[in-house]
């Protein structure tokens, strides 16, 4: 027995000890956090309000309603509403009543017609939900049609024109083009001050083309003295409405010259009128406005200081997207833009404004973090700068210092060193596009980058030579031959082909020189130029060719011409395949005037082409090199430049013809495109 219970008491205690480890355990991992994010930093660090919004896409549902509510107007109000039910709820009477009530406390000719009371009966019957949806959105944006209307002296009821035109939705647009709550079109906008561009439309601001319309109604007002003429002349143009007074003979009344105006127009008025009525007596007629999620008053606006977007907004702030695109529907894209000389405002809950005004500079510096993400144009690579700009955020990096000669350019020595002109501006506080010779500019270049960039550069503008044997490739080369691709390099830096349109001052300009020093450059007696020739812009030193020249080979190869002995069968077009000439040079080269060769004449064959001690030449004899050269199989690589052509890069190789470099690179035409690489054998 007692063996038993130490028994069971040993298994109690084993499994204590494995629960509370597990638990220790458990307790550990729970601990584990992990790591905060930049943003959750930012948003952390942000000075709190207990005042809080519940606001999402409900709101915009709220103000979604289609335009459709205002379509068809002619043949509603055309026609007798036969339903008994509305009848009884509003008899011709009452309505009678009702309207002249509405008429005696408003500037506009409220009449009892046939049309409109069809019009109303239709609403009631049709839009009863439409209306409560619009009620809860005009609670937002009523007050703001009452100050900008206010300010002009308009009557405060074409507040309900919004609602015909747009259905209270600042982002409609009509099926010509008109947008926003007011529905302007872009040449009217235009010519009320509402900016329009890539990424903000003024027409869609309630502030903005709210007093834009009510300026819209006082010029109006002002030609037609008649606020239901000032109506019409909205829709149709003040134009049409003129035309309708003189066809009516002279009538001034909406309802009289009704007939005259376009079909459009003459719905237009009585669908205003339907739509006062309806928020006038929605109470009576069992309309129950749905609750208003957001409300003006509650709203406030900051003004923006750099470009940022709503999605940036919305993860600091943490406010809907949607509630964004509601509050400032004048943004395109969902980006607040930041450009010279425009202002540009956000309108926030009030409670958001708080948090946005108290953490402004934590909010800017996130911005900026996130543009420094972004991929600069620059070579296609990465490259984040401090915030003055003035050096490379990375600690990869080195600061080097460039002495602008004659001839240089901000483009040249930007291009040169792999950097942006802005940059070179920034670092240096250049403010215009010139630079003085004799100055030193500041470059910050990347220490991993700097010789591949280097590399890079001097590929671009030099051919590069790769010798080859079997399993190995040979890259020593003599001192020689760097100091020769360096003069390249220079030679090309300050070289530029003729384009379509240049003249010497245009060239001059752009290259910080004048006329009379290219000129001597270039050896030109007049100020004609060749397109797609070569001119020297900028000095290059004697002396560096001079030293280039000294430590190249002595002994040139002697170059002569090469001739060959009229075989059986041949013809010049044999010929000219086999020596890689064309069937032209052969006849200028040996004064032929036909086609017919007899056996044993003497062509000549080749110009300038390296002398070989043979008795009679062949393909291949006038074409080889030296021994050493021959046995190593050397291959180089040819780089082509603006301005090459085949024949041009084929002078350039003593031995090697046009048909060779075709054959050698697999080319079929003549074209060559700069950049491209062409192989040619020894």
């Amino acid at each position: 027995m007692t063996i038993k219970n130490t028994t069971l008491s040993f298994f109690l205690m084993l499994t204590t000890c494995a629960f509370s480890q597990n638990t220790v355990e458990n307790a550990e991992i729970g601990t584990v956090q992990k790591p905060i994010s930049y943003l959750d930093s930012i948003k952390n660090s942000f000075v709190k309000y207990d005042r809080t919004v519940k606001t999402d896409s409900l709101w915009m549902n709220q103000i979604g309603t289609s335009l459709d509510i205002y379509n068809d107007l002619a043949t509603e109000i055309n026609t007798v509403n036969v339903d008994k039910d509305i009848d009884a709820e509003l008899p011709t009477e009452l309505l009678k009543a009702r309207l002249a009530a509405m008429d005696a406390k408003s500037p506009f000719n409220i009449e009892y017609n046939q049309g409109l009371e069809n019009l109303i009966k239709s609403f009631l019957k049709n839009r009863k939900k439409a209306f409560a949806n619009q009620m809860a959105v005009a609670q937002y944006y009523f007050p703001i049609f009452e100050e900008a209307l206010a300010k002009q002296n308009v009557p405060l009821e074409i507040k309900y024109l919004a609602v015909v035109e747009s259905a209270l939705n600042p982002k409609a647009v009509s099926r010509v083009g008109a947008t926003g709550l007011w529905q302007f079109m872009y040449n009217t906008g235009k010519q009320y001050n509402l900016s329009i561009d890539s990424y903000v439309d003024e027409r869609s601001d309630p502030l903005k083309a709210s007093a834009a319309a009510a300026q819209y109604m006082t010029n109006m007002f002002t030609i037609f003295n008649d606020w239901d003429l000032v109506l019409a002349s909205y829709n149709s143009g003040p134009g049409n409405v003129t035309k309708a007074i003189r066809r009516s003979g002279g009538q001034q009344n909406f309802w009289n010259i009704k007939k005259h105006l376009p079909l459009e127009t003459q719905g237009y008025v009585p669908a205003f009128l339907a739509t006062m009525y309806i928020y006038e007596y929605h109470k009576e007629h069992g309309i129950v406005p749905k609750k208003a999620l957001v409300r003006h008053f509650a709203t406030d606006t900051v003004m923006v200081k750099k470009e940022m977007s709503f999605t940036q907004i919305s993860n600091l702030l943490d406010i809907p997207i949607e509630q964004l695109q509601a509050l400032n529907p004048s943004y395109k894209r969902n980006v607040i833009p930041n450009y010279a000389g425009k202002d540009h405002y956000l309108t926030l809950p009030s409670c958001k404004v708080a948090v946005f005004t108290s953490n402004e500079d934590k909010i800017y510096a996130y911005v900026q973090s996130e543009l420094d993400k972004r991929e600069k144009i620059n070579q296609g690579r990465k490259t984040i700068y401090s915030k003055d700009s003035t050096a490379l955020a990375s600690s990869n990096s080195r600061v080097k210092y460039y002495k602008v000669k004659r001839g240089d350019n901000l483009s040249i020595i930007a291009k040169n060193n792999n950097v942006a002109v802005s940059d070179l501006k920034k670092w240096n506080y250049i403010k215009s596009n010139f630079v003085t010779p004799g100055k030193s500019l500041k470059i910050f270049v990347e220490k991993d980058l700097d010789t591949s960039v280097a590399l890079a550069s001097n590929q671009e503008k030099s051919r590069a030579i790769i010798v080859k044997d079997n399993t190995n490739v040979v890259t020593t080369e003599s001192k020689s031959t760097v100091d020769k691709k360096d003069t390249l390099v220079a030679n090309a830096a300050n070289s530029y082909i003729v384009q379509k349109g240049d003249n010497l001052n245009v060239i001059a300009k752009k290259f910080n020189t004048t006329v009379a020093e290219i000129k001597e450059w270039n050896h030109l007696s007049s100020s004609n130029l060749k397109l797609g020739s070569s001119l020297q812009v900028g000095n290059v030193p004697v002396e560096t060719n001079e030293a280039v020249a000294a430590t190249e080979t002595p002994v040139a190869p002697e170059l002569r011409d090469i001739s060959y002995e009229v075989q059986k069968g041949d013809n010049l077009g044999s010929i000219a395949k086999k020596f890689g000439s064309s069937i032209v040079d052969l006849k200028n080269w040996n004064n032929l005037h036909s086609n017919s060769l007899a056996v044993g004449n003497v062509l000549t064959v080749a110009k300038n082409e390296v002398a070989i001690v043979v008795n009679n030449a062949t393909v291949d004899s006038f074409k080889k090199r030296d021994s050493n050269t021959s046995s190593n199989n050397i291959d180089i690589s040819y780089l082509v430049q603006k301005g090459d052509s085949l024949f041009s890069i084929s002078k350039k190789y003593p031995g090697v013809s046009v048909s060779d470099l075709k054959k050698w690179n697999n080319i079929t035409g003549d074209d060559l495109k700069p950049g491209m690489g062409l192989k040619i054998k020894g």
